[in-house]
């Protein structure tokens, strides 16, 4: 029998994982046969999404005992979405017209979610090396975050940038055993664009996932995945939020397969978000007007791409799909504030 303390960090996210798998397979089968549809809650959706919009599977075949398929993202001079292979620790590379995906980059760190900053610079949240990293154009890579007030972050998951420069990250830990030099609060960050401050802004979550901005910047979205709802926060002038106004800005639980995860907002404030049975399409107050239920137990991330910026990309836990939108997504890099 192996000593545990000779087991990696790594090996201890595969025997968990694999745990956890035998436990959902079942309901993982049903679900990859079911036929893929986009369902009405309300009248709006129409708006938003025609409910006879094809759903389109892209490229498959991701995921395993480390991670699933995640953080997609359009990079508009190419004309092309990345996204990542968090098993494999790669980077994929779709571009549209093509028949699957092509690998962009070996060795990711096991890297989740991914955005851009003013810049236009690659932001990544690494779960393998616990950090959040900016790859510059020399190729160099400069290290955002790896620990807060001497203590070692748990397992950065999702990043986004606001349009001041500012990168905020959600650490909502892992299956990794604890350690003496953690942090201890799942949290979610704020580093100054100029990367010499770094707040702790959000610490009232169990597991906080994805987050976004809504178009003004004046709210603050976050999943939390282990309540399986979106939380909203007013956001302050010097960057933070005002803590007395988080609030449940929607619920997504369920008794079908998924949790909120990546989320994104379109330039009209409404909300995509993975959450039971699909990946939901939320109004503004909250309302729940649609889903895209393509068949798989998990929508992990989602990102608006295409030269208008209207075609909606997302993960499931293998497997990248599309379909077209009415209404443009918040482009990627943000456009940087007038002062």
């Amino acid at each position: 029998m192996r000593d545990f303390k000779s087991v990696s960090r790594r090996d201890v996210l595969r025997m968990v994982s694999a745990v956890g798998s035998l436990a959902i397979t079942g309901s993982r089968n049903v679900w990859a046969q079911s036929a893929s549809r986009i369902e009405s809650l309300a009248p709006e959706l129409e708006s938003i999404l025609s409910t006879s919009e094809p759903i389109r599977q892209l490229a498959t075949g991701y995921g395993g005992d480390i991670g699933p398929a995640e953080g997609p993202l359009w990079w508009a001079e190419g004309r092309y979405l990345l996204f990542n292979d968090i098993h494999t620790a790669r980077r994929l590379k779709y571009t549209p017209g093509q028949q699957g995906a092509t690998v962009a980059m070996e060795k990711t760190n096991e890297a989740n979610g991914i955005t851009r900053d003013l810049q236009g610079r690659l932001v990544s949240a690494e779960h393998l090396t616990r950090r959040v990293t900016r790859y510059e154009p020399d190729g160099s890579v400069t290290v955002i975050a790896n620990s807060f007030q001497g203590k070692r972050l748990l397992r950065p998951n999702d990043v986004i940038v606001k349009s001041d420069g500012a990168i905020y990250f959600t650490d909502p830990g892992g299956n990794a055993a604890p350690d003496q030099w953690d942090v201890t609060i799942s949290g979610v960050y704020r580093v100054s664009a100029d990367l010499g401050t770094m707040s702790l802004v959000i610490d009232d979550m169990v597991r906080p996932n994805g987050l976004a901005f809504s178009p003004d910047e004046s709210i603050l979205y976050v999943a939390d995945s282990r309540r399986r709802h979106v939380r909203a926060y007013d956001m302050l002038p010097n960057g933070t939020v005002a803590k007395e106004t988080s609030r449940v800005f929607v619920d997504l639980n369920g008794a079908e397969p998924g949790v909120p995860d990546g989320i994104k907002m379109d330039t009209a404030g409404n909300m995509y978000s993975g959450g039971t049975g699909g990946l939901f399409i939320i109004d503004p107050k909250g309302k729940k007007l649609g889903r895209i239920v393509h068949g798989q137990p998990a929508t992990t991330n989602v990102a608006f791409g295409g030269d208008d910026w209207k075609t909606i990309f997302f993960t499931t836990r293998s497997t990248l799909f599309s379909a077209g939108v009415k209404i443009a997504g918040v482009p990627v890099p943000v456009k940087k504030r007038s002062t």
